[in-house]
């Protein structure tokens, strides 16, 4: 776990841990829930469904389960290729043949920025272990909406059940690092104008270049550390059903430290959205 990797071994895993497998030579990634035992949950769209962009990265990007075949399935999940939604799976399933990676939580604003990569770590804190695994298992029966790539991925998915906060559903993308990531991407190139471009095709103003292009870099940083979870201020508090006021009858919910940091968000600008 570092600056260059957050490549962990099986044996290190934690449950309630936020972990994710590279897909399509390092295009993009799939994250889930480790709760234990070998066992992940995660939040996907089945073969041969669309990821809700309405362009060709419909059908380019596949889906992000291991296909068995017919004949042979999975002797743990069984065959699981057209199953969507949120999802129990094997971690070999999860991984589909890839590596495995850790998020990471609560890094220093210049951790995050020297992680380049979106999708890897956010400025948020992660709660505990019960209240993450409570709500994977929750949104396991209670689903979490419709899978879209751009706002409503299986990285939004992870990032709720680990800091409790949601991005209103409104908005134009998801808290999906990997998304706010491409969309920076688009804002830097957006940034250089066509002056540079055309120039850097030529050698002899390489120098002018290579400026336009460090600006276009750090317009890239800057979107996506203010889009980030972490530092966003368009987030809502996820409340489950269960935690509802009138369920007294759940002990959890009430201990003296819940029932205080409760209060004490209830008492800020906060915004709540009830799970249903």
């Amino acid at each position: 776990m570092g600056v260059l990797s957050n490549k962990v071994e099986r044996e290190n895993l934690k449950p309630g841990d936020h972990i994710y497998s590279w897909r399509l030579a390092y295009a993009y990634s799939h994250h889930g829930i480790y709760v234990n035992k070998g066992c992940v949950i995660h939040f996907t769209r089945g073969e041969g469904q669309k990821i809700g962009t309405g362009t060709g990265l419909d059908h380019i990007i596949g889906s992000s389960l291991t296909q068995h075949p017919l004949d042979n399935p999975c002797p743990i999940c069984g065959n699981q290729s057209r199953s969507d939604g949120v999802i129990y799976s094997c971690i070999d399933c999860f991984l589909s043949g890839g590596d495995l990676y850790r998020y990471e939580y609560g890094v220093t604003p210049a951790f995050f920025l020297v992680k380049a990569r979106g999708g890897t770590c956010t400025r948020a804190s992660s709660e505990s272990e019960e209240q993450v695994i409570h709500r994977a298992f929750y949104f396991l029966r209670k689903g979490f909406g419709v899978y879209n790539v751009v706002k409503n991925n299986c990285e939004d998915f992870a990032l709720c059940c680990k800091t409790g906060l949601k991005v209103n559903p409104t908005d134009n993308v998801g808290q999906s690092g990997q998304a706010t990531s491409f969309l920076a991407v688009a804002g830097a190139f957006r940034s250089v104008p066509l002056t540079y471009l055309a120039r850097f095709l030529r050698l002899g103003y390489a120098a002018t270049s290579v400026a336009g292009l460090a600006a276009s870099c750090g317009t890239y940083c800057v979107n996506r550390y203010i889009n980030d979870i972490g530092v966003r201020r368009d987030v809502m508090r996820v409340v489950l059903e269960e935690q509802k006021w009138f369920e007294w009858s759940k002990p959890f919910y009430v201990s003296t430290t819940t029932l205080c940091g409760t209060l004490a968000a209830l008492s800020g600008n906060t915004r709540y959205l009830v799970a249903e």
